[in-house]
């Protein structure tokens, strides 16, 4: 469809849609089950378009109270000797902004967007698990104001976000590391809900004909880094839960005395870190990618070199810690090869670049806020890119690190590819989202405020740096050289803020009188843009067949067809939510997925949760256990009653002629792919365990010391044997409830229950039984740790099983209805190899070598 005729197709709908008296009875239907709640019920809220506002707002929200932080550290540092703050409130304040920013901010903010977008970005009705957003949110909100709530009480972190050993094993006592190591814990549970969600939103939630190479772009760097969350968050909850037994139960993971190392810390810390940064940068970079060929009225050009940028950068991320830890000692053969996958990663992101600008270029660009803010970010990201490549050389990074050249290359990376591009989703996307549109004028001025600002702010921070002013000091001597910078950084960074104050002016003053925007009023040619104006709860009016990576632009009579219900699922004769889920790879559907209304129970099942790790962080150990007990109650009720139900019928009539089944199981099912993908990230976290053991390996030439008790191979090996019994029993117990042999089923269920629970107590029994210390050394506490995460798991195989027989006996599952079984059979695969490498490691890898 030409430019023209994109116009005139949208000229007939600028206006806002009919009332619901207005709609046809098919449409009626339809907004039935997807109302949104009113009144108090409305916070049961589980629509996408709810639970992404609300993730987005209290994101912001953070973001603000990060960046008044920065303030507070901006005014003690720009006089010398000032005695504003006193070291332990400035140890606080930088601890908390830095955290703030990182996990309350940067990565909460764009999983919100996207939960917010996607599901009209894919022309879905909402994404497959909304409750699981929900709950993530829930976490979330729950654990960022427990964080930090804790500055206000003056008992905050004070070890920097990176949290580094011994400063916060050996010389902190208070509780404010364990609110930094069990909330940030529990916020992470959120961050891996959500990526859990967007993965399977995006391989599994697309419309018909929405083949891989046709997905837009944005939902191919969500999937890249939805992916890179699942891999980089578990190592750091690993980290974690390593220096939570060291601080609350003296187990020495990083004591050296007795024979651990605080380098194991930093090495599983930056393997979550500097992926984070790609994690931060590559969503941002989505947010461009969508901006740009509208305002440039051309489709993206190198659209599958950027699909494979992006993943080569995802690749690359986790390759680079090392480029961290430099000055730690590490041989010279190792720094170098970090340094060059340090430079390489500049490849894969100068190639997107590339595509921006060829796009700009070959295009008739049409001037705005949002793509001014777009190319202040490019061009920002680009310099933090320059510095980047510098501190990747060695011998330059031994002068930089940790000078204040680092903080200044820092943020031009992470302001200049994630807030510039954020500002511009948010001018862009904001009459998408409300109805109104913002304010030219006001957006101008914030784009000059912050970047004048920003620059102004951030750019000495090289100088200062180079000039030797280190990092994280709360004040330093007058005649060093660095009195006038740090003046200039502090107005920059008021500048910066006043552009924050227009912006947050623009988003939040009233608009009660200011008239609806045009329907697509940017004249993108992406499906979110289908939605009316106001948009209705049910996202897309009927669900399209894709034949072009921009259909608004493309395909003919392609709106009208959406609004009058020419496509698949235009009416909802059982008053329930309903989308569909189509093949990974050619988006061909396999599925009617009904989808979850409103609950409260997603909110309990957080608190709850959330319970276990705020009463865990000030030992209240039993208050700890009720509310674990409580939250496994709300979580089994939410599976229960939400999951996996016997539909009424077993096909469903969509539309176009097609009948497709209403309940599937196995990998057709978004259910099963959740379990797979959760248990993938289980198992990272698992496997960071395992190369904590093979870390003192190395770097101990006794290791297990000769005068240490081992586990011993008896325990362990009967536990295993056990084990593989009760896994073999699972499998079993599937095939005989598919062939609908139900006596066969309860006793290979109840067998493996028992099989379950016996072979966790085999395995608590080896360190037991041979009186293993976890105090006296770290060989002990690592064997311990593996110890304990097997039986953990082990206990919770045992419990699924239960929920299975639990099921049958309700008639909630049946020969032919067995999602249940499918996915607990699911994870004991991943079961029985933890099994199997928790037995190898701490029992036959000592005897063998």
């Amino acid at each position: 469809m030409s430019q023209e005729h994109r116009v005139d197709a949208f000229s007939d709908t600028d206006d806002a849609p009919a009332s619901e008296a207005g709609l046809s009875d098919q449409a009626k239907r339809l907004l039935a089950p997807w109302r949104t709640p009113t009144g108090w019920r409305y916070w049961s809220a589980v629509n996408n378009s709810e639970v992404g506002l609300w993730y987005t707002v209290t994101s912001f929200a953070f973001f603000l109270f990060g960046g008044v932080l920065a303030l507070v550290m901006r005014v003690q540092l720009s006089l010398p000797e000032n005695d504003w703050l006193t070291p332990d409130q400035y140890n606080q304040v930088f601890t908390m902004h830095g955290s703030v920013m990182m996990f309350l901010f940067a990565v909460p903010i764009l999983e919100a967007i996207s939960i917010l977008l996607l599901p009209q970005m894919l022309g879905a009705r909402d994404l497959p698990f909304p409750r699981l957003s929900a709950y993530g949110y829930w976490c979330f909100l729950i654990g960022g104001i427990f964080v930090c709530g804790s500055i206000f009480f003056g008992v905050a972190p004070q070890g920097g976000w990176f949290m580094y050993p011994p400063m916060t094993t050996e010389y902190q006592t208070g509780v404010g590391v364990d609110i930094w190591l069990l909330g940030l814990s529990f916020i992470e549970v959120a961050s891996i809900a959500a990526a859990v969600e967007l993965i399977v939103g995006v391989l599994k939630c697309r419309p018909p004909g929405m083949r891989l190479n046709l997905i837009p772009l944005y939902a191919w760097y969500i999937l890249v880094v939805a992916v890179m969350i699942l891999f980089a968050f578990p190592p750091l909850i690993a980290g974690d839960l390593l220096m939570e037994l060291e601080r609350s139960l003296d187990w020495p993971f990083f004591d050296a005395s007795r024979g651990g190392d605080p380098l194991l810390w930093q090495h599983l810390f930056w393997i979550f870190g500097h992926p984070e940064v790609y994690i931060v940068f590559l969503p941002s970079i989505a947010l461009v990618a969508m901006i740009v060929p509208t305002f440039a009225r051309v489709p993206m050009a190198g659209y599958g070199w950027i699909v494979l940028a992006a993943v080569g950068t995802g690749f690359l991320s986790f390759g680079l810690w090392v480029h961290h830890m430099f000055t730690t000692g590490l041989p010279g053969l190792t720094i170098g090869i970090f340094s060059a996958a340090s430079e390489a990663v500049a490849i894969p992101t100068g190639i997107q670049i590339f595509c921006f600008i060829a796009t700009l270029l070959i295009g008739r660009i049409t001037r705005s806020v949002p793509l001014l803010f777009v190319l202040a970010g490019l061009a920002t990201f680009i310099i933090g890119g320059l510095t980047g490549v510098m501190v990747a050389v060695a011998p330059f990074d031994y002068q930089a690190h940790d000078t204040y050249f680092i903080v200044g290359h820092l943020h031009y990376v992470l302001v200049g590819g994630t807030i510039f591009p954020i500002m511009a989703g948010v001018y862009y996307y904001y009459p998408l989202v409300t109805g109104k549109t913002l304010s030219e004028r006001y957006g101008r001025w914030a784009f000059w405020l912050t970047l004048i600002g920003f620059n102004v702010s951030f750019f000495p921070m090289h100088l200062t740096g180079l000039l030797g002013m280190p990092r994280r000091v709360y004040t330093y001597p007058a005649g060093m050289g660095f009195d006038t910078l740090n003046l200039v950084s502090t107005v920059g960074a008021f500048v910066l803020a006043a552009g924050f104050v227009v912006f947050l002016w623009d988003v939040l003053r009233p608009k009660k009188h200011q008239p609806l925007a045009a329907r697509n009023c940017w004249n993108a040619g992406t499906l979110e843009w289908l939605a009316d104006v106001p948009d209705q709860p049910w996202g897309i009016r009927s669900i399209p067949i894709i034949k072009s990576r921009y259909p608004l632009w493309d395909q003919e009579n392609f709106v009208e067809d959406v609004d009058q219900g020419n496509f698949y699922l235009p009416d909802a004769e059982e008053g329930l939510r309903e989308t569909l889920v189509t093949s990974t790879m050619d988006a061909e559907p396999v599925q009617c997925l009904r989808v979850p209304g409103p609950t409260f129970v997603t909110f309990f099942a957080a608190l709850f949760t959330g319970g276990v790790f705020i009463f865990s962080t000030y030992h209240w150990y039993t208050a700890a256990l009720i509310s674990g007990v409580l939250a496994l109650a709300a979580v089994i009720r939410w599976l229960w009653i939400g999951t996996a139900l016997i539909p009424e019928k077993s096909h469903k009539a969509v539309g176009l002629g097609l009948s497709l089944p209403i309940y599937v199981s196995g990998p057709r099912a978004v259910g099963w792919w959740a379990m797979f993908i959760t248990m993938l990230g289980d198992m990272t976290a698992f496997m960071s365990l395992v190369f904590g053991y093979f870390f003192y390996w190395t770097i101990h030439e006794d290791f297990p010391p000769e005068d240490a008790a081992g586990p011993g191979t008896l325990w362990p090996t009967i536990s295993l044997v056990v084990a593989a019994v009760a896994w073999a029993l699972t499998v079993l117990a599937h095939k005989f409830n598919r062939s609908d042999r139900a006596l066969l089923f309860y006793l290979s269920t109840g067998v493996a229950i028992a099989a379950s629970l016996l072979a966790a107590t085999a395995l608590a029994m080896a360190p037991f039984w041979t009186q293993m210390d976890p105090t006296r050394h770290v060989y002990p506490a690592i064997v311990c740790v593996l110890v304990l995460w097997t039986v953990v798991h082990l206990c919770v195989g045992a419990l699924m099983q239960a929920y299975c027989v639990a099921r049958r006996w309700a008639g909630r599952m049946t020969a032919a209805y067995d999602a249940d079984i499918t996915n607990v059979t699911l994870y004991w695969h991943f079961m029985g190899l933890t099994s199997l490498i928790t037995v190898a490691v701490i029992a036959w890898f000592p005897w063998v070598s």
